[in-house]
C-alpha cells in the first residue's frame, strides 16, 4: 500500500482505518457481502468512482488480506473478487455502521442506491421484534436480480440467488422497494400501480416489510 497516508498508531481504530479507510474502500467490502463480483460488476454499484481509483482500492485490499481475486472455471472464465475469510468478519461493522448512520439528521434517502445496498439495508433496518414468531422464507427479485430472505426466531438472513420455496415473492425495482420500506407506501398500491407483483402469501409479505423501519433521526445539536 506505498503512497497510502498512513496513521502509523498503535491503536487498532486507526490501523482499522489505515486499511478499509481510504475512500470507496469500505463500499467495495459493502458490495462484495452478498457474494463475489466482477470488476465491471463492482463499478455498476459504484459508479462515482474511476475505474482507475477503483482498481487501486482493490489491490490494496488485496494486500491487507480483505478482498482476494482468482478466474473462474470455463465456460465463464472471468476474473471475480470476493471477500477473504477475514473480510467477511467486516459485515458486522458494515451493518452497525448503517444502523447508526441511518439516524444522521441529513442522511440523503432521496439518493440514488445500488441494488446490494438496498437489499443490504434491509439488515440495519430489521425490527427483530416485530419477527417475534415468524419463521418464513421470502424471495425478492430486485431488478432483475434474485435474493432469498430467511426470518427465524427474530433474526434475518440475507443472501444473493433465488429463494427456494419461498412462502411468498416480491418483484420491484430499487424506487419501489426504497418506498415500501422507508415511504410507508402500501404495497397493494405498488401492485394496482404495476410497479410490484406479488406471488404467494401477499398478507405475509406485507407482515415482511413492516418489519423494516427507519429509525428515529439523532437529535440535532444547534
Amino acid at each position: 500500500m506505498t503512497g497510502k497516508r498512513k496513521y502509523d498508531q498503535a491503536c487498532a481504530v486507526a490501523h482499522g482505518l489505515d486499511l478499509i479507510g481510504e475512500r470507496w474502500a469500505l463500499l467495495v467490502v459493502r458490495d462484495l457481502l452478498l457474494g463475489p463480483k466482477r470488476f465491471s460488476d463492482l463499478q455498476a454499484g459504484m459508479s462515482a468512482a474511476s475505474p482507475d481509483v477503483l482498481a487501486q482500492r482493490l489491490r490494496e485490499l488485496q494486500q491487507a488480506g480483505v478482498v482476494t481475486r482468482r478466474r473462474l472455471p470455463p465456460p465463464a472464465a472471468s476474473w471475480i473478487y470476493e471477500l477473504t475469510e477475514w473480510g467477511a468478519q467486516l459485515e458486522p461493522v458494515v451493518t452497525e455502521l448503517a444502523r447508526w448512520s441511518s439516524r444522521s439528521p441529513s442522511m440523503p434517502y432521496d439518493g440514488p442506491i445500488g441494488v446490494d445496498s438496498l437489499i443490504l439495508s434491509l439488515r440495519p433496518l430489521f425490527d427483530p421484534h416485530v419477527a417475534v414468531g415468524v419463521d418464513t422464507r421470502v424471495g425478492i427479485r430486485l431488478d432483475g436480480q434474485d435474493f432469498r430472505v430467511h426470518v427465524a426466531d427474530g433474526r434475518l438472513e440475507v443472501s444473493r440467488g433465488e429463494a427456494e420455496f419461498p412462502a411468498a415473492t416480491l418483484v420491484t425495482d430499487r424506487v419501489t422497494l426504497a418506498a415500501l420500506l422507508w415511504r410507508h407506501q402500501r404495497l397493494s398500491e405498488a401492485v394496482k400501480a404495476g410497479s410490484a407483483h406479488v406471488t404467494g402469501n401477499s398478507a405475509l409479505l406485507n407482515r415482511f416489510l413492516r418489519m423494516f423501519s427507519l429509525p428515529e433521526p439523532a437529535a440535532a445539536i444547534s
